[in-house]
């Protein structure tokens, strides 16, 4: 495969940490010396649809595609305001497409997971051009009294169009199963039968775990899609890392000790939008012509579950 078209679209409520003082017992030095993110963008009028439907489009225009040539959908979505149908079909209506449509929860590690299943279903299936949405709003997921969690968090979406080539060099997905780090329940509808006692809550995370595990995981597949692909980590032009926090991207970064001019950030703009970041980053690159034909990317990213994924792509638009 080989990505055509990059979009993203974000909240327009541009929500600053002198902003989060007014209510929480915090300050902007705080939140900026252990996150890096400075602001963040948060649904406040529109809609998670209205975010995933925009930067599709630009993806599509981009890539100098029209609905009717996208074969497939692929949406990366934890939550959204429907239970049922999925985020996929309900986007797939307004942006007028015309094909079959599934969503992915793989938490902050879906645009990797999706770029998988998407190689392989241009390797498989008779298809021309898949769309891969990442529409993602963790900033309803977080009690807004809680310091601690609710200053990671923005809201947005970022999307790539796909076709047939030969720029995946490398990609490996893995999961390791641990929930207590992060994870969020939420009470479904009473039944006259049920006896079990539900939890209905806020998302809770353990930083200091969520930290170890997605600092050991992200080296631990960078180092075996470098081996895949054969090529060391200086020729790889660009890390392109899921914006979680920057003292986890600082610390893979001195890991691989590579200059930190190969590690674009825009965590300080947005903060974690989940699975949207790297898609987002990656537009962001586009767009701003940082992205030189020939380019080795090196993409990674962890989320809850606990989900990674990283790969290597040759970058072709």
């Amino acid at each position: 495969m080989r990505i055509i078209g990059t979009g993203s679209a974000h909240p327009s409520l541009v929500v600053t940490n002198k902003m989060l003082e007014n209510f929480l017992d915090t300050s902007d030095e705080w939140i900026v010396s252990r996150t890096g993110i400075e602001q963040r963008r948060l649904i406040s009028s529109e809609s998670l649809e209205d975010l995933a439907v925009e930067s599709a489009l630009k993806a599509m225009e981009n890539a100098g595609v029209v609905p009717d040539d996208i074969d497939f959908l692929i949406v990366s979505n934890v939550c959204n305001d429907y239970v049922t149908p999925s985020l996929s079909c309900v986007i797939q209506g307004e942006l007028g497409i015309k094909c079959p449509c599934f969503d992915i929860n793989c938490a902050c590690s879906g645009f990797i997971y999706a770029l998988d299943i998407a190689e392989s279903f241009l390797a498989t299936k008779d298809l021309r051009n898949i769309l891969i949405v990442c529409a993602e709003q963790p900033g309803r997921m977080v009690d807004w009294k809680d310091r601690a969690q609710c200053v990671l968090f923005g809201d947005g979406a970022g999307s790539v169009v796909v076709t047939k080539g030969d720029d995946m060099k490398a990609i490996r997905l893995n999961t390791v199963s641990k929930v207590d780090p992060l994870w969020q329940k939420r009470a479904m509808q009473p039944t006259p039968f049920l006896r079990k006692e539900e939890h209905d809550g806020p998302l809770v995370m353990n930083g200091q775990d969520v930290f170890k595990l997605a600092v050991s995981s992200s080296i631990d597949d960078i180092e075996k899609v470098l081996s895949k692909a054969n090529i060391s980590a200086e020729d790889i032009d660009l890390f392109v890392l899921h914006q979680a926090n920057i003292r986890i991207i600082d610390a893979i970064r001195h890991f691989s000790k590579q200059d930190k001019s190969k590690f674009p950030v825009n965590i300080n703009k947005y903060g974690n939008t989940s699975s949207a970041t790297i898609p987002i980053l990656l537009d962001e690159l586009n767009r701003e012509g940082k992205l030189k034909n020939g380019d080795l990317l090196l993409m990674s990213a962890f989320g809850a579950g606990f989900t990674t994924g990283a790969c290597i792509l040759r970058w072709s638009k």
